[in-house]
């Protein structure tokens, strides 16, 4: 499968350096998941340890300081909606990465709880911000065969995210109660999470503009040129394949421009409307699952489990940890096997570990019966199989290429702000509920899950193999190009492919020979040419 898979080491390059900014994304959602094993960080910000009178408060802090995070997720998601058209997703990866900084130095350097939530509500709005466009830039200047291991890379490097949070906080336990530097245990895992945006913005006068947001500002020699330049490959000739790529991208642009935009145009149309519908069910359905209760409360689960001292944070590094290995299976395999049969799989395996869990927890929670414990421990790692090989990537690859190019930035806000809004109820009650109703918390989880997994088989097309353009045929667009491409001949088609070439062939240093010549190919396999 590999092989058929032929990477510009350049686009390769630009899709991983601004996916270095979710890192950062990442780091900050789980770091707290390690920041509330460490004992001085109770002690300093005077908070009851688990077990100990006045822990409801405590449970009340951590609920507000994941609370607040997503928030401002929440409004990064809408600032991004606004910014990556009117700025563009260049401008926008700088401007999330900056605020980032921002967010993280004041979490750092907190001298008491009011500043470290301001810092964690400013980091959740750069969190979001580098969430919603980095998907989007990777999906617009990737090819449709490589799009979605492009995308794929966004998850992979959430992996690195959470792995890393993970081992820090382990690594820091060990620092010495009575040590001068004891803060350094949680100050120094939550200073590293401004080194990732810090190299985005130092790296991202390199990146180029996304040739689709250029097109739509009416700069198209500039537009081609980034498409020949990523989309080149050693068997590419004259640029035959980026310049028919581009008179496609070219012409849904005029169609685009043609049609007037009017206020929340992406809630006007049928299949504007579907595609919201999707994408909240998908970010919706996703946080229902339980994903970041087991990762930014893994520790308190482990210590509920009958799990003591380091072991919890040992445990939550290595859970996090796993997830990069099937992150990785997704980038190589997704284009492959297709979004949605992955979306399909990954949900059922994840309802049924949250089920085990909840009997497991309603049956020995409270009680020394270790075998049963270690149990609920092991359906904690089986969920993440399910989750990180399925779901945690292609969510991301998903919600970028459904939407069409002049809404894909609302789009994208749109489900991203709907997965950070569900964290508000899922984070912000699950600390709270675990301490109060127990196993009783799990049944949230799994009544919607059941819904969603029902919903996604019915309502989700697959779109695997296929142009951002193409996309739109899938919930009925109109007017699109590619939608006119489907019911015509060959002839037509070989028409369409050296009318292509002929617009494109400024600058690209055609001389006429074969390699010019079109190819009749599978639309549903190579693309539109």
């Amino acid at each position: 499968m590999l092989n058929k898979i032929i990477v510009n080491a350049y686009n390769l390059w630009i899709v991983v350096l601004v996916a270095i900014g979710t890192i950062g994304s990442a780091y900050g959602l789980a770091i707290i998941g390690s920041t509330v094993g460490q004992p001085n960080f109770y002690t300093f910000f005077d908070l009851a340890p688990q077990g100990k009178p006045g822990y409801a408060h405590t449970t009340n802090m951590i609920a507000a300081l994941n609370g607040i995070n997503s928030a401002g997720a929440v409004v990064g998601c809408i600032i991004q909606a606004w910014t990556s058209d009117f700025f563009g997703r260049k401008r926008t990866i700088q401007f999330g990465s900056a605020v980032l900084i921002v967010g993280g130095a004041l979490c750092a350097g907190a001298v008491n709880m009011g500043m470290f939530l301001a810092g964690r509500c400013i980091a959740g709005v750069g969190s979001a911000v580098l969430a919603c466009v980095v998907p989007i830039y990777q999906a617009e200047v990737s090819t449709p065969e490589t799009r979605g291991a492009m995308v794929a890379v966004t998850g992979i490097m959430y992996a690195v995210g959470y792995a890393l949070a993970g081992w820090l906080g382990f690594a820091c336990y060990f620092i010495k109660p009575n040590s001068p530097i004891v803060t350094f245990s949680w100050r120094f895992p939550l200073a590293i999470q401004v080194l990732f945006p810090l190299i985005v913005l130092a790296g991202s006068p390199l990146i180029p503009f996304s040739p689709r947001w250029l097109l739509q500002q009416g700069r198209r020699q500039e537009a081609l040129e980034i498409v020949k330049r990523l989309h080149k490959t050693r068997n590419s000739v004259n640029d035959v394949k980026a310049r028919q790529e581009f008179y496609l991208m070219e012409k849904q642009v005029e169609f685009d421009q043609s049609i007037t935009t009017r206020t929340f145009e992406i809630c006007r149309t049928k299949p504007n409307r579907r595609r919201l519908l999707v994408a909240f069910l998908l970010m919706f359905g996703n946080q229902f699952l339980g994903v970041y209760v087991l990762a930014n409360y893994g520790v308190l689960i482990y210590g509920s489990l009958g799990q003591g001292g380091s072991i919890p944070l040992l445990l939550n590094a290595c859970w996090t940890t796993f997830t990069l290995i099937g992150n990785t299976w997704t980038a190589m395999y997704v284009d492959r096997f297709g979004r949605r049969i992955l979306l399909l799989i990954g949900a059922v395996g994840c309802l049924v570990s949250v089920i085990f869990l909840c009997a497991i927890t309603a049956e020995y929670f409270g009680t020394t019966y270790m075998p049963g414990l270690k149990a609920g421990v092991f359906f904690c790692f089986f969920f993440i199989f399910w989750w990180c090989f399925f779901m945690d990537a292609t969510q991301y690859i998903y919600v970028a290429e459904i939407f069409p190019n002049n809404l894909r930035s609302q789009g994208v806000a749109f489900g991203i702000g709907i997965f950070y809004l569900t964290s508000e109820v899922t984070l912000v009650a699950a600390p709270i509920a675990l301490n109060s109703i127990e196993w009783k918390f799990y049944l949230v989880l799994i009544f919607p899950s059941a819904v969603y997994i029902v919903l996604l088989y019915f309502l989700f097309p697959e779109t695997k193999n296929r142009t951002l353009e193409e996309i739109g045929v899938l919930f009925g667009d109109e007017a699109n190009v590619a939608s006119q491409w489907y019911d015509i001949t060959d002839e037509e088609r070989e028409r369409i492919a050296r009318e292509a070439l002929r617009e494109t062939e400024g600058g690209s240093g055609s001389d006429g020979s074969k390699e010019d010549e079109p190819k009749p190919i599978a639309l549903h396999e190579e693309g539109p040419f």
